[in-house]
């Protein structure tokens, strides 16, 4: 594993993180979600990213992460970077959603309390919300560092104009924020829209989640849709309308492209996003010990030409 400064902050990310949004709820398997964590961590993985809703059911990933904090992780904390958010539905009634500061407080009180932890090392606004000020949304991000709730702060999936806002709020009050997270992937490329240059100009750090676009950028799909895969699953966030004809046929190009460079797509995917220096991890999902050996493999050949970019 590599490691790189997260913006202009002194904290190092590894350039692959295991993200537990899917594969760690109480509807997965405990042991196999257990052995994954484990062999990230073995291999360098030192970042885990959550959130309270993940799961399912909502929180459960919290949860199964803390019961490995006091097992296959047992002091090993402070080697650790373990990150949360709060912004989407979490429970019934009006203070479960949104960028309130009642919602997030409250939402990072119960994270802390499902994984055991006196503090998260980033806790982020998982989303922009319209109907709340930013200013309240940032000073709920504030107050929960300067409480030693969290260590940095960050924020998720914001439009670049309410990103730069939240940027310029958190440095005034001596928080500055860490990172941004948003979802990037060859077929999901919003973020060079002004996000990624914002970033940038702030100091702040990027980590891209859904790198391989919820498995379409892993090959599985080219034959159909298989059983068990997460276009297969009820639960699962990629639907089967989502797998069109016109997706398969751009997948298969870039498929023939990645077999020609000698890597999988999953891994050329993940390495066409960490050629860009501001990226400064990627977060992948894993259903097995083999699927997240394959995706840290992406680092053995990460680099591409000129010609190669442009044909991508």
């Amino acid at each position: 594993m590599t490691y790189t400064y997260c913006g202009k902050s002194g904290v190092q990310l590894p350039r692959i993180s295991l993200g537990l949004w899917h594969n760690f709820g109480d509807v997965d398997s405990f042991d196999a979600a257990e052995s994954i964590v484990k062999y990230a961590f073995e291999n360098g993985i030192t970042h885990f990213d959550l959130a309270n809703n993940y799961g399912p059911p909502a929180g459960s990933a919290e949860v199964n992460f803390g019961k490995m904090l006091k097992t296959t992780l047992a002091g090993h904390r402070d080697e650790l970077v373990i990150s949360t958010k709060a912004g989407h539905l979490m429970w019934p009634g009006p203070y479960g959603d949104g960028g309130s500061r009642k919602s997030l407080m409250s939402s990072l009180n119960q994270s802390l309390k499902r994984m055991g932890l006196e503090y998260v090392d980033i806790f982020y606004s998982h989303r922009y919300d319209p109907s709340t000020p930013i200013e309240e949304t940032m000073q709920a991000l504030i107050d929960a560092v300067k409480q030693g709730k969290a260590l940095y702060a960050g924020i998720s999936k914001y439009p670049p104009a309410e990103a730069e806002k939240a940027y310029k709020i958190l440095a005034q009050q001596h928080v500055p924020c860490l990172v941004n997270q948003d979802r990037y992937n060859l077929l999901y490329r919003h973020v060079e829209q002004g996000t990624l240059e914002a970033a940038e100009r702030n100091g702040v750090g990027f980590v891209a989640f859904s790198p391989l676009a919820q498995g379409l950028l892993s090959a599985k799909y080219l034959q159909g849709i298989p059983q068990g895969s997460r276009a297969d699953k009820p639960h699962g966030f990629l639907q089967r309308e989502q797998v069109t004809e016109e997706v398969v046929r751009r997948v298969a190009q870039l498929n023939a492209f990645a077999i020609r460079r000698g890597q999988t797509l999953a891994e050329m995917a993940l390495a066409w996003l960490l050629k860009d220096v501001r990226v400064t991890s990627v977060i992948v999902g894993a259903s097995s010990v083999e699927q997240l050996k394959q995706n840290i493999n992406a680092l053995s050949n990460a680099d591409f030409t000129g010609e190669e970019l442009s044909e991508l």
